[in-house]
């Protein structure tokens, strides 16, 4: 025997490496080879650069690629979602009734028009009973001879402002998805086979569902559905003696991409609603203005108008000492300050510990430390 020689057959580690460089020159990534595998170590800076390196590594060991890497810096990212919603309402209504009787029998004219056909107005008695919703009313008569004339003016003003904000904040890891329901389940009656009735649940309140991907360059990748819903009687529906509610809901489904403290206004609603409506008796109401006692007139409108803004912040967990909580501000009385004081809340003192969190503004930075 001239000589013994092992030949080892393994992955180009060389030029793996210098393509690597060349690709992601600034990560940190340490390979080894593994009998006929490659071994890929250290840290990267986000997850996209790992596939990148992953990928690249099967090109050359195809199917035997081990990753130990890790990926280092902030991978929570926590999600401000604003709904903001503003609705304005006005209702005007006037409405004229006329009515003219003879009391002696004889043939006369005889005739009514507007709330006097509903039988509960006298031409002659005090009590007015107008239309549902009227907020004020003006009768007044006179007569000659045995005929009888009454006149009802209707009429109604209402203004209302409803303002509405809701502001969910949510924190998840990158690529976990993340869900949020603040408010609770309303049961549901659900028809079933043989005549029977099953109860479902359905979720209404602030609800907050995404997951977030921190890509290269602290570009965060988010996946989001966020809704707002309320119980909405008004448009309730009676089933078998059962009313069931309808339900109000806002929501909205997207994906953007935006940086470390970066909003982005995801959804807008501007509606307008208008409505005049005319009602006269034939011919009467026509006649120049006269023909006001015979008309009705009715105008509504409303608007509204939503804002939907998220904002997401790339976050660190602090301390517990550091966080401030709205049990924190008060502490339950005792039994002499509550029955010979009447106190049902004490502050606590500013120089103690709690009171120290206590201070803290709840509109600044709470919760985790936002760079």
């Amino acid at each position: 025997m001239i000589t013994n020689v092992d030949v080892r057959v393994s992955a180009d580690v060389a030029e793996f490496k210098e393509r690597l460089r060349q690709i992601l020159p600034n990560e940190r990534i340490e390979v080894r080879t593994a009998n006929d595998g490659i071994v890929l170590s250290g840290t990267v800076t986000s997850t996209t650069k790992m596939d990148r390196a992953l990928e690249l590594a099967q090109r050359y060991a195809p199917e035997r690629v081990s990753n130990l890497m890790s990926v280092s810096g902030k991978q929570q990212v926590m999600l401000k979602v604003r709904f903001a919603e503003m609705q304005r309402t006005v209702a005007k209504q006037l409405s004229t009734s006329v009515g003219i009787t003879n009391t002696s029998g004889d043939l006369g004219v005889l005739g009514e028009s507007g709330t006097f056909l509903d039988g509960v107005n006298s031409l002659t008695g005090p009590n007015i009973t107008t239309q549902p919703d009227i907020e004020g009313a003006l009768a007044f008569g006179f007569g000659f001879g045995s005929t009888q004339v009454g006149i009802l003016l209707e009429a109604l003003e209402r203004k209302g402002v409803v303002r509405s904000l809701a502001e969910p904040n949510l924190t998840a890891l990158s690529g976990q998805e993340a869900t949020f329901l603040a408010g609770g389940e309303f049961p549901i009656p659900v028809a079933q086979d043989n005549g029977l009735i099953a109860i479902e649940f359905k979720p209404f309140g602030v609800e907050l569902n995404f997951i977030p991907r921190v890509v290269e360059d602290g570009v965060i990748n988010l996946e989001l559905a966020a809704a707002v819903s309320s119980l909405d009687s008004a448009n309730a529906i009676e089933a078998n003696g059962l009313t069931v509610n309808a339900f109000r809901r806002r929501d909205t489904s997207t994906t953007v991409a935006l940086r470390d403290g970066q909003s982005f206004a995801i959804a807008g609603l501007l509606e307008d609603d208008f409505r005049d409506n005319n009602g006269q008796v034939p011919w009467l109401g026509d006649v120049p203005d006269l023909g006001t006692l015979f008309r009705s007139v009715d105008y509504q409108r409303s608007q509204t108008e939503l804002v939907i803004i998220i904002s997401a912040h790339l976050v660190t967990p602090t301390t517990g000492e550091a966080l401030a909580l709205p049990t924190d501000r008060v502490r339950i009385p005792s039994e002499r300050e509550l029955f010979l004081n009447g106190r049902v809340a004490i502050d606590v003192p500013a120089d103690s510990a709690e009171g120290q969190v206590a201070r803290q503004d709840f509109t600044g930075s709470y919760g985790y430390i936002m760079e």
